[in-house]
């Protein structure tokens, strides 16, 4: 299926690793021209080249730290400079520390929301004015099933990813006359580092291997497995490109099954 993506600008943060660099990779192999952005420089520079080599696609690697507002600014219009105008900005930011409601405190929070939910709308801010000057233009946020149904002992990721959603919704609703589609994409449990150190997190409270850990997670996925990161990827592939023109608004699931919740 011809998705459309060829010549589009894709900015993809978080990109030097886990779901952000699988989605780097399914942009760049449909043909789109993509930065990555993420704070480890040397990752970084490694990602893009390995993404050019196993695509034969265009990536650029652009450090930003997205905490950092000022940073944000900056790297978009180096991302414009060096590719163009962005036609689909690819909202992705490391989870929140995990921790129970007790064990977290008013710093820990603050830095939490800098994170995941500010983050998320300064590079909105960025990319729509001149999504709006062209008419068209994608922004997906990476969020998480906890936005569904919560995660135990991940309170912030709960509270901070939902926000997202909230937000994502309403631009979607503000921004879709200007031919712009806001809508976010929701992994469950993708193999990636994240995810290993939250079940080496697991395991170390309940005594369990790390193997067990999966295992048992496992058992209540309906597919029966992890997912893989380029599968996630081809996911975001999709949602960003032309044959999914009239999706907006909403969260797709990449779970396997996982999520109880019947409102998806």
């Amino acid at each position: 299926m011809e998705l459309g993506l060829n010549g589009k600008v894709a900015w993809v943060l978080g990109g030097s690793s886990g779901l952000g660099r699988a989605s780097a990779q399914s942009l760049a192999r449909e043909g789109a021209l993509v930065a990555i952005s993420s704070r480890d420089a040397d990752a970084l520079r490694r990602a893009a080249a390995d993404i050019e080599s196993d695509t034969g696609g265009r990536c650029v690697a652009i450090q930003l730290d997205v905490t950092d507002p000022q940073a944000i600014s900056a790297a978009h219009q180096m991302v414009a400079d060096a590719l163009g105008p962005v036609d689909v900005l690819v909202a992705n930011a490391g989870g929140p520390p995990a921790g129970r409601f007790e064990e977290l405190d008013d710093e820990t929070m603050r830095l939490a929301f800098n994170l995941t939910t500010s983050s998320a709308w300064r590079l909105a801010h960025a990319v729509v004015p001149s999504m709006k000057e062209r008419g068209s233009g994608t922004i997906l946020f990476l969020t998480s099933t906890s936005t569904k149904e919560i995660v135990g002992g991940l309170l912030l990721s709960n509270m901070m990813r939902a926000a997202v959603v909230g937000m994502a919704k309403t631009m979607s609703k503000e921004l879709g006359a200007h031919g712009i589609r806001v809508l976010c994409i929701a992994p469950g449990r993708v193999a990636t580092k994240r995810l290993q150190e939250l079940d080496a997190g697991r395991a170390a409270k309940t005594g369990e291997t790390i193997e067990e850990v999966g295992r048992s997670w496992a058992e209540v996925i309906p597919l029966g497995r992890y997912g893989r990161p380029d599968e996630f990827g081809d996911v975001v592939a999709f949602a960003a490109s032309e044959r999914a023109s009239y999706v907006t608004g909403t969260t797709i699931m990449v779970d396997g099954g996982l999520t109880n919740s019947t409102h998806a």
